[in-house]
């Protein structure tokens, strides 16, 4: 009996020291995609090249906070990294995103496509949401910038399918960049394309098709006067007045404003001001409901 109890509890000292192995985090295999169009919720997106974007909108933390799973071009999701999603932009991407109401500015990889809700522009990771100061459930005014020579670089460090590289202007090779963040413009300039210079990012030697080591982005907030403005809901434009006025008696209550130079006017459809997300929400999806599928809310 003494010795199968010492048996026993040589078995069992045995197994307490055995933890079952934990799931390792896949590795991720990333690179450059435009995509094809795309439908979520009922909407169709058709994602394009765009490295001068600037808009502006409002964003929303990730809903997914483990880490592990791909994202569209094949990353590994990190949520304490500095990651986000867009419906439309090549990915990956440096874009700036600035938060108009308290003047935080960040610069973040944009490596999947989201968010799912339209009223959104923008889904960032827990830790992008963290220091920019917008909190989960609450979304916030922002403006977005994309960095075009560093999302140039970036892209030409990664293989990519046949045909969807963009045209990339050669680079030294081999380097670590850094650069600081420009000064953050105002809500009501968010239609000119931001000059200055761009965030710190470590950049990987681009010397084969495949980039070494990721570009990393430092945890770099740069603050500027809080600029918050008012949410529209705007639908198409047009280069034709009567067209314009159509689509605003279809949504009720919208106005038709003209916008660009004299000589290539267009018109532009809008709901608003709303005084809360809530209710550009609901204006959105009135908007959307009436076939009007290219409706976002913008701040002005």
């Amino acid at each position: 009996m003494r010795r199968a109890g010492a048996l026993l509890g040589l078995g069992l000292a045995l197994l307490s020291g055995c933890k079952a192995p934990e799931t390792p985090v896949p590795a991720g295999e990333p690179r450059y995609v435009v995509g094809e169009p795309y439908r979520l919720r009922d909407l169709w997106f058709y994602p394009r090249e765009d490295f001068g974007l600037v808009e502006t909108g409002l964003a929303a933390v990730a809903s997914d906070a483990r880490a592990g799973r791909r994202t569209a071009n094949g990353e590994v999701h990190d949520p304490a990294a500095l990651m986000a999603a867009h419906r439309t932009l090549q990915l990956p991407a440096v874009v700036t995103v600035t938060n108009l109401e308290n003047g935080r500015s960040l610069a973040v990889r944009v490596n999947d496509r989201g968010p799912a809700e339209p009223g959104r522009v923008v889904a960032l990771s827990r830790r992008a949401a963290e220091l920019l100061g917008i909190a989960a459930g609450r979304p916030a005014q922002v403006r977005l910038a994309v960095e075009g020579d560093l999302s140039r670089r970036l892209a030409g460090g990664l293989p990519a399918p046949e045909g969807s590289r963009p045209a990339i202007a050669a680079a030294p090779a081999g380097a670590v960049e850094r650069e600081t963040l420009a000064p953050i413009a105002g809500a009501r300039q968010a239609e000119r394309v931001r000059e200055g210079r761009g965030p710190l990012v470590q950049a990987a030697s681009t010397g084969g098709e495949r980039a070494a080591e990721p570009v990393v982005l430092a945890e770099r907030v740069a603050q500027g006067p809080a600029m918050p403005g008012s949410l529209f809901v705007q639908g198409s434009s047009f280069t034709n007045r009567t067209a314009a006025a159509r689509q605003a008696a279809r949504l009720g209550g919208a106005r038709v404003e003209p916008f660009g130079a004299a000589r290539g006017q267009e018109w532009r459809v809008r709901l608003g001001p709303f005084a809360t997300p809530a209710e550009a929400d609901r204006a959105l999806d009135g908007a959307l409901r009436a076939g009007v599928s290219e409706a976002r809310i913008i701040v002005d």
